[in-house]
């Protein structure tokens, strides 16, 4: 589980140019973006998504509620990095009470990205989404919203980009 930005004015990530000539995306200049919470299920490829306006101890606790929502017969592990939102105050007293029970947290090692999954879920999502010129922010959050039915859609797709299953020749 991790939160991401898609912005728009990110650098150009890997991409096919002319030898000689940068590729350009052009840019409005405004610093328009998307935020995006995501778990996902390294057995199944089951991706869950939550859009919010920034990445706060708040928005983090609306996904958690989300996921709780979503699997609410299980019992979930999160595997999460040491973002501060991640420690905070008011996501402690959600885990010490009632709803809280449902969730086991295991932090990475500090400066791990690698070992989160996920990582190469949103590396996947950058790679489509940002060496494209995106005018505004909605216009982000329908590149986003294509990238996330696609997913949603191929959870075999899903578990070989995440590490967690191997190519076969069929």
């Amino acid at each position: 589980m991790d939160e991401t930005h898609v912005r728009a004015y990110q650098a150009l990530r890997t991409t096919w140019a002319e030898v000689g000539n940068q590729k350009q995306v052009p840019s409005y200049g405004h610093h328009a973006h998307v935020s995006i919470f995501g778990a996902v299920d390294v057995q199944q490829g089951d991706v869950v998504f939550h859009r919010a306006s920034s990445a706060n101890a708040e928005t983090f606790l609306d996904f958690l509620r989300r996921l709780k929502e979503k699997y609410a017969d299980r019992f979930l592990v999160l595997v999460l990095d040491h973002a501060r939102i991640h420690h905070a105050k008011m996501v402690q007293a959600f885990l010490d009470g009632e709803e809280g029970a449902a969730f086991h947290f295991i932090f990475l090692p500090p400066y791990s990205p690698q070992l989160n999954p996920i990582e190469r879920l949103w590396k996947w999502l950058k790679d489509e989404v940002i060496n494209v010129f995106h005018k505004d922010q909605n216009d982000i959050a329908q590149s986003i919203t294509r990238f996330e039915q696609y997913v949603l859609q191929h959870p075999d797709e899903v578990l070989r980009r995440i590490g967690c299953a191997v190519w076969t020749r069929g």
